[in-house]
């Protein structure tokens, strides 16, 4: 946006049928040492074009038009940005007209018979308009730097976890060669688990700091209390005890788990920090019915069933003046600390229709309520075995990695498929070509020298019919469109468990022609 009265022109978008008022609109403007780039329009078609391809600093329109209403200029812009300038000039606008357009978004509004007042509107609407833009911009950083910030505080004890993880895995690796076949078993599970662990605290981590998912799923409770835990203890100092209360596993949010993994992790760093000498954090959950009477004067009200999650801490607590500022922006009791941590949970909780409460007095404690709409119970299970094993199926395995290659190949076998293997897609094509079309076909979405894409083609060519299950990375996105037409894919997220490929490939498998 440019600044007005400096080098750059100010970009005046105008709405209006008569080319002369508009030249006054113009005129006025220069008149008062303003340089400016300006394009006319008359009628939606073109407004909609300018809104695309002139980047305006601002918007002026007539309120009304024969082919093209004021109003409809306005809702038009608001739907692309809710910053940008817009000031009615009319002719007549009486009171009621006034009041409505402004409520609707409008910047100003004058009368065309008072024109001298436009140049001083403008000035100050475009500067307005600037330093809201740049204090978005501030908080945007300020934030940021605020989830860098958890991230170090969480840095060193997750470091301590996973060096905690990782030393049984060593030891057991030098252990497994010189032990009988029950023993090597034995082994083999304490590696297993120790190295289930170990990713699940690398996904908490990933999972938090990148912090850019914004869909909404059916999060269970007890699954974001253990990424609470696991993200937590390594940070929890010493005179300090964690109490997680976890929930009953049937208990779910439909929410985003990464931005309510964000809201409680603050919270509970937040109480941390109030425990200096030491004392009890303690996590839980319970339901709770919410009247009338729980909403504050001007909140927006939905009484009903909730989830109620409370962040209780035993440390210095707050006074009146101190609770009274907590969610304005830039408020913080701490040297180094941002004021935007209780924002940013107020607008995560507030984007999941929640609500957000605060109980504290000094000496006393605090204790953080959140209130969450209760959502139902996903009976899938993802880890669940499948009814019955392989029956002689063939599986074409297309990974690269020798290492996955083998997991994969042996943990089919085991369960009664015939299992061909390839390194690569002209690989695998070779392997079609010598030993027949396959049943099922698992394969690596990200293929060097020969993409997953061309490999599919080359499938289908070949008369390929069957599923094909592809293998992809946490929070890869693929758009089916932009894939081949096989008849039906299954993405599954890698690392994958043995327990979801193996019920991944019977479904496919058993699922009728018409489902695929």
């Amino acid at each position: 946006m440019a600044n007005p009265g400096e080098d750059e022109a100010l970009r005046v978008l105008v709405v209006e049928d008569e080319a002369l008022d508009a030249e006054l609109i113009l005129d006025q403007l220069g008149a008062d040492g303003l340089r400016l780039d300006s394009r006319l329009v008359d009628e939606e078609a073109g407004y909609r074009q300018a809104l695309e391809d002139f980047n305006a600093d601002v918007v002026i329109s007539d309120l009304s038009m024969p082919g093209f209403s004021g109003y409809r200029a306005l809702e038009l812009l608001r739907q692309k940005d809710k910053l940008l300038p817009f000031i009615f000039v009319s002719g007549t606008i009486g009171e009621d007209a006034a009041i409505q357009a402004l409520k609707s978004g409008a910047t100003d509004y004058l009368l065309k018979e008072r024109l001298a007042r436009l140049p001083s509107a403008v000035r100050r609407a475009v500067e307005q308009a600037r330093e809201v833009q740049a204090r978005e911009r501030a908080e945007s950083e300020l934030m940021r730097a605020q989830r860098f910030e958890s991230l170090a505080m969480l840095a060193g004890g997750l470091s301590h976890d996973l060096r905690n993880v990782l030393q049984p895995l060593m030891l057991t690796a030098d252990a497994l060669k010189e032990r009988d076949e029950e023993e090597l078993r034995k082994h083999g599970e304490l590696v297993g688990d120790c190295a289930k662990r170990g990713l699940e605290m690398v996904a908490s981590m990933l999972s938090f700091a990148r912090g850019a998912h914004v869909k909404t799923e059916q999060v269970r409770l007890s699954a974001l209390f253990d990424a609470l835990g696991m993200l937590l203890r390594g940070s929890v100092p010493s005179n300090v005890d964690l109490v997680l209360e976890n929930p009953d596993d049937e208990v779910v949010i439909e929410g985003n788990h990464t931005e309510l993994q964000q809201c409680l992790l603050n919270l509970c760093l937040n109480a941390l920090q109030a425990m200096p000498d030491g004392g009890n954090l303690t996590l839980s959950a319970e339901p709770a019915e919410i009247d009338d009477a729980f909403f504050s004067e001007g909140e927006l009200q939905s009484p009903g069933a909730y989830l109620k999650l409370q962040i209780s801490d035993t440390g210095i607590g707050m006074d009146e003046a101190v609770r009274s500022n907590l969610f304005r922006p830039f408020f913080t009791t701490k040297k180094t600390g941002t004021g935007l941590g209780l924002l940013s949970c107020k607008r995560i909780v507030t984007n999941h229709r929640g609500y957000l409460r605060v109980l504290s007095e000094p000496g006393s404690g605090t204790t953080f309520e959140v209130y969450l709409p209760v959502g139902d119970a996903d009976t899938g299970q993802d880890e669940a075995l499948p009814t019955r094993g392989g029956q002689g199926e063939t599986v074409l395995v297309v990974v690269e990695r020798l290492g996955k290659q083998t997991m994969l190949s042996d943990t089919l076998e085991l369960n009664g498929y015939q299992v061909n293997t390839a390194g690569s897609g002209s690989h695998a094509l070779q392997k079609i070509d010598a030993l027949g079309l396959p049943d099922i076909v698992v394969m690596d979405a990200d293929l060097s020298l020969m993409s997953g894409v061309r490999t599919i083609s080359a499938l289908l060519d070949r008369g390929y019919d069957g599923p094909l299950i592809l293998l992809v990375k946490q929070g890869q996105t693929i758009d089916r469109e932009d894939l081949p037409p096989i008849r039906h894919m299954r993405f599954i997220e890698k690392p994958v468990s043995v327990n979801l490929l193996l019920r991944s490939v019977r479904e496919e498998l058993d699922a009728p022609d018409d489902e695929h």
